[in-house]
């Protein structure tokens, strides 16, 4: 069992805006516990940053688990204390990036459907679970990863963008019934960051080359960019940003 009044659990944290943020928890004193779907090849590589995480003198557990799974979720309720949870974040990127108009990989209801589970209604899942066996503390922060995608209109993103608009929802409606815990939801709109899975997205050379000349910096978000923004919401003086979406993009989407 993990005995602390600081963990945080991070869904996706083995690369992209999850290994940021665990990181940056990690390194400011966070104990973690890091789900994450890697194939072997890549579980040395995590490995090593898992051992740079620790270097802080901090716990990091890590289950190469299925987050989506029912029986992953009680596993992990089953590792920790009630009201030891001072963090959830959500970083899970799995999702269908088919077109509208192509017959060869037209997107269908049930890729939309996994989709928005897999990128929204799962953090439900996962809060309402925690929220349910007391596992959050009294002044936990509920955090979950969004895109300007949940607005504007990008080629084979249509699932997604449903996807990240079910998840500002959740975020609102959570931000209010969740209050009287006095737990904290929000969403944070990274600007465009060359993640595995951003790089997954049909044309996203081009959507990165255009972010940069929109961007006044000159410049794509980094995934520390965003981590620190975690960082912040998850400080004392944070405690009364509740039910927004906090955009994290050096000014990106004003142009």
């Amino acid at each position: 069992m993990i005995e602390t009044k600081k963990t945080a659990i991070i869904l996706g944290g083995s690369s992209g805006l999850g290994l940021a943020t665990a990181h940056k928890l990690a390194h400011t004193g966070y104990n973690l516990l890091l789900l994450h779907r890697d194939r072997k090849s890549n579980l040395a590589a995590f490995d090593a940053e898992v051992e740079k995480m620790q270097a802080n003198n901090v716990t990091v557990k890590t289950f190469n688990r299925d987050a989506l799974k029912a029986e992953t979720l009680q596993e992990i309720l089953a590792e920790i204390d009630q009201q030891s949870i001072s963090v959830l974040v959500h970083s899970i990127a799995k999702g269908s990036l088919k077109s509208m108009n192509q017959d060869d990989q037209l997107l269908t209801k049930a890729d939309i459907d996994i989709t928005i589970h897999a990128m929204a209604t799962s953090w439900w899942e996962w809060s309402s679970a925690l929220v349910k066996q007391n596992k959050f503390s009294p002044t936990a922060r509920n955090i979950a990863f969004t895109s300007e995608g949940n607005t504007k209109v990008w080629p084979g993103y249509g699932a997604v963008s449903a996807a990240k608009a079910t998840l500002e929802a959740l975020m609102r409606q959570m931000a209010i019934e969740l209050a009287p815990l006095g737990i904290t939801t929000n969403c944070i709109q990274a600007g465009t960051t060359e993640t595995p899975s951003f790089k997954m997205i049909p044309g996203s050379e081009q959507l990165a080359a255009m972010a940069k000349k929109r961007n006044p910096f000159g410049r794509l978000t980094l995934p520390k960019d965003v981590a620190n923004a975690v960082w912040l919401l998850c400080q004392e003086e944070g405690k009364w940003i509740n039910g927004t979406v906090l955009t994290v993009d050096g000014g990106e989407s004003l142009r």
